[in-house]
């Protein structure tokens, strides 16, 4: 087989196809595991409260928080262990079983009694999904020829926001309620069943063979040594910008509509996830796609600007639910998730293929340490802000202004090859 870099045969080209597929599937179930939450959050409490037809809304924003902050420190934590774990046994072993984990995990939910179960249930499978978008970013990046990495950057931020969709289609034609939420947990069990291609079909990273041949992987001593380690911290820093708007305002969005709505209108929270992921699956394709034009910085800085703008005229403009209501949300859909179709570009290109998986996992998953945080104290800004939704989340995606600052101090890399 020919190098990846001037093209591929036959047999080459079936590889590629395999190990694409195997990372769309896996990182398009990792955002249909993300999807479900915001649509169960809600009726689930509400159940657990034992409540029929007032809801405590205070109980509900508080363990909201609590259970969202569970899930991403076990993202975070799982970002860094199975990257980690990738860098030192493999993409293909160590992907297998973050999908596993998260699938078998999420159908455990279905069996959660009590807020507290939720919230470790959820943390459990946070550390399979956090694991999955490294490996899986790592594995497609280094086995598809350079000038397809752009492409395939689209592609990964798109699938996720597929998974998305598709599980909202599900809440569409079914609604969700406080006596039917548990049947979504099950489905969130399918994608074990992923696992077993993956271990029959997806060959592992031949650039992963080659760099620890001759010498065992030390990623972590790597990412923060001297050499490294301004870069780490930057990928840290341009990653947490976009994922704590998406968890400390994104992700609340269907719950300010619920209480618009006066939770009368259970299927709303559904239609507004499609337009979310409808808008998200384009902007996250087109972001890469504009890299390649422009350059890595100056898109950062434009989606960051788009984005501010967006979502300013969404929380502050917009007061009822209706049509208007859904066209601003797919656009806070588009900027806001833009970012995640740029990640997987950027974020390989700053790290050599030994240390690629834990300092992708780590950069990419260390942002939702902090909006853990926010998630966890969501209840006390909600409070400040006489618990209005919209004026929280006009506060917060202020953080978009760090990012355009920030950007100028990271290294562009248009034109440039993954680092060996």
């Amino acid at each position: 087989m020919t190098s990846p870099r001037n093209g591929v045969g036959v047999v080459g080209n079936r590889r590629l196809a395999m190990t694409l597929t195997a990372a769309l599937l896996g990182w398009m179930f990792d955002g249909m595991e993300m999807g479900i939450f915001p649509l169960v959050a809600r009726p689930a409490l509400q159940h657990m409260q034992a409540l029929s037809a007032v809801v405590d809304e205070g109980f509900v924003q508080r363990w909201m928080g609590i259970v969202t902050a569970a899930f991403l420190l076990g993202a975070a934590a799982g970002g860094l262990v199975f990257g980690w774990l990738g860098d030192r046994i493999g993409r293909v072993r160590a992907m297998t079983a973050s999908i596993l984990g998260y699938s078998v995990f999420t159908g455990l939910c279905y069996f959660a009694a009590v807020p507290w179960q939720l919230a470790v249930m959820r943390f459990i499978a946070a550390l399979g999904m956090g694991g999955e978008w490294a490996l899986g970013v790592a594995l497609v990046m280094e086995s598809w020829p350079e000038n397809r990495r752009p492409l395939l950057a689209g592609l990964i931020g798109a699938a996720a926001n597929f998974g998305y969709c598709f599980i909202a289609i599900l809440a569409v034609g079914i609604h969700i309620t406080p006596d039917s939420w548990r049947w979504v947990m099950m489905v969130g069990a399918a994608p074990a069943a992923l696992t077993f291609f993956i271990r029959l079909f997806v060959p592992e990273s031949e650039r992963w063979r080659s760099s620890v041949r001759h010498e065992a992987a030390h990623p972590l001593r790597e990412i923060l040594g001297p050499a490294l380690l301004p870069r780490t911290l930057l990928a840290i820093a341009l990653a947490s910008i976009p994922l704590v708007v998406t968890w400390g305002i994104v992700q609340w969005i269907p719950m300010w509509a619920d209480q618009m709505t006066g939770g009368k209108r259970p299927e709303v929270k559904a239609f507004i996830q499609l337009s979310q992921s409808g808008g998200a699956v384009i902007g996250s394709f087109v972001a890469p796609m504009l890299g390649i034009w422009l350059g890595r910085r100056i898109i950062y800085a434009g989606m960051c600007a788009a984005a501010l703008a967006v979502c300013l005229t969404l929380f502050r403009g917009v007061h009822t639910f209706g049509a208007e209501f859904l066209v601003m949300v797919s656009l806070v859909g588009a900027t806001t998730a833009a970012f995640y179709g740029w990640l997987p570009l950027y974020l390989p290109e700053l790290f050599p293929t030994r240390a690629r998986a834990t300092g992708q996992g780590l950069a990419f998953n260390f942002g939702r340490v902090l909006a853990a945080l926010g998630a966890w104290q969501m209840p006390t800004l909600m409070a400040w802000f006489d618990r209005s939704y919209p004026k929280a989340g006009a506060t917060l995606v202020l953080v978009y202004l760090v990012g355009i600052a920030l950007i100028y101090f990271a290294p562009e890399t248009k034109d440039k090859p993954l680092p060996e």
